[in-house]
């Protein structure tokens, strides 16, 4: 038997408190990688707090089907967490995300049935349940699709039924606000919750399918915002408020968070919703022969680097897909031993969900003081030596800054191309998740470097090591 203080519902409140302390101290710890491992322990610790404060309360029973799910859970997790590779980090924060807002979805659906369909609570429960209903199976499906295209379980371009899409969607939300409605209204036929969940899926994939490969960030952090409401609706329809809180937290830096994704790259969330942007990954066609590009070779490079006064780093994507954070950093402490100034410059946007390249340099034990942004590091591209792509693409195109006619346009960008000496890092010639050609690659100051970018950086590595020396010495 627990004590009588513990079953109280203000120690329960007063436990709610703490664990909200922790989510917010949790969260501050998340600005920076330096903090960020800290302040996901701190915000797990509070997580911890808010369930058991939940399981408190006096009408939860059935301890061994809860005990039961609490291990299922936490090992899939555990596993999970600790076999992803860092290229597969959006697929499982996708999939995470989403299994969050089923979840929502799921307790929607129980609450209507053990309720007799809404018979004996107030309207407002009713109200905050169908519409945590909605959205969290517009998560859960949207996320799963997400998953899958980043996954490359199905194609990564944009599907869609063109000049119907925008009419489909009206159409999905329509019912879905109609079954609400009705649900509200009195309708009790559970086949009519059913409904609703299902236009809510169908509408998810509605939402996800039509968005290409470009927008993938963008649409990860909606995703996540959309669960957040979803939890805080239903935090509202339980009286529970560490959902309240919790959801109302993710749910606000999620809303946050996209905003400032779309405006890095010069996109509305509207556009981004509606689709069709990206994910083609190959050139396109009937527009002449491919400008000509120079090739270069490791041992050329390794020059370069080794008189250079100052280096900007730029990784993307292909960073990440060849593993090669590792071998990066090995390489520039060579380069900085022998006096070279070393930056790395992180657009908001590189890789394929928001921080995907911060957190893959703090696995590295980067020093945080080197990543900078586009507002920083573009006023000193004009002055710095070299600047060495690694696997970015769109991120660095030129005709975002110059080309009106390109998709990319307005699109804030890394001025790579204003650097004396540029060097890119690729697999091949394929075109970035935006499907159109960067003229940087042609550009007469920029040399192509074929192949795994780890196998190249260790390359690299290895001519630049007898180098370093004679570069010192070098008045």
């Amino acid at each position: 038997m627990l004590p009588a203080f513990m079953t109280e519902a203000a120690f329960r409140d007063l436990l709610y408190i703490v664990s909200f302390a922790l989510f917010i101290t949790g969260l501050s710890g998340l600005t920076g990688p330096t903090t960020a491992v800290r302040g996901n322990r701190i915000a797990a610790a509070g997580m911890a707090v808010a369930v058991v404060a939940t399981l408190l309360r006096p009408t939860v029973s059935n301890w061994g089907l809860i005990l039961l799910g609490v291990a299922l859970g936490a090992v899939i997790g555990l596993v999970s967490a600790r076999r992803v590779q860092m290229t597969a980090m959006p697929q499982m924060v996708a999939l995470f995300n989403g299994v969050g807002g089923g979840a929502v979805a799921l307790i929607a659906w129980v609450e209507f049935r053990g309720s007799d369909g809404f018979t004996h609570v107030a309207t407002y429960v009713a109200i905050f349940t169908v519409f945590a209903a909605i959205v969290g199976s517009v998560s859960f499906w949207g996320s799963i699709f997400a998953f899958s295209k980043l996954q490359g379980l199905i194609t990564g371009n944009p599907v869609t039924v063109g000049r119907l899409q925008v009419p489909l969607n009206a159409v999905l939300v329509a019912i879905t606000v109609a079954c609400a409605t009705a649900i509200v209204a009195g309708g009790d036929g559970e086949l009519l919750f059913v409904a609703l969940l299902v236009a809510g899926a169908v509408l998810g994939a509605a939402l996800v399918l039509p968005i290409g490969g470009a927008d993938m960030p963008v649409v990860i952090s909606l995703l996540n915002a959309f669960t957040g409401l979803s939890a805080a609706a239903t935090g509202v329809a339980l009286n529970n408020t560490a959902l309240i809180v919790a959801g109302m937290i993710v749910g606000a830096s999620g809303t946050l968070l996209t905003q400032q994704m779309a405006a890095a790259m010069n996109r509305s969330i509207r556009s981004v919703v509606a689709g069709g942007f990206g994910g083609t990954g190959e050139l396109p066609a009937g527009g002449g022969e491919a400008a000509p590009v120079r090739s270069t070779s490791a041992a050329d490079v390794a020059i370069q680097l080794a008189y250079a006064s100052q280096v900007v780093i730029v990784p993307g994507y292909g960073l990440a897909v060849s593993q090669a954070q590792h071998a990066l950093r090995q390489m520039t402490k060579l380069l900085e031993a022998s006096g070279v100034i070393v930056k790395y410059a992180i657009h908001p946007v590189a890789g394929r969900m928001p921080g995907h390249m911060n957190v893959l340099l703090a696995e590295a034990e980067v020093p945080y003081d080197q990543l900078t942004e586009p507002d920083e590091i573009n006023p000193e591209l004009p002055r710095t030596d070299v600047a060495l792509v690694i696997g970015a693409n769109d991120v660095v195109n030129p005709d975002a800054r110059s080309n009106p006619q390109s998709p990319l346009y307005g699109m804030p960008i890394l001025d790579v191309d204003k650097a004396g000496s540029i060097i890119v890092l690729k697999r091949s010639m394929r075109s970035g998740y935006a499907g159109v050609e960067n003229p940087l690659f042609s550009d007469p100051k920029t040399a192509m470097l074929f192949g795994d970018a780890k196998t190249s950086i260790t390359d690299i590595t290895e001519a630049l090591t007898p180098l370093v020396g004679a570069a010192a010495a070098t008045p």
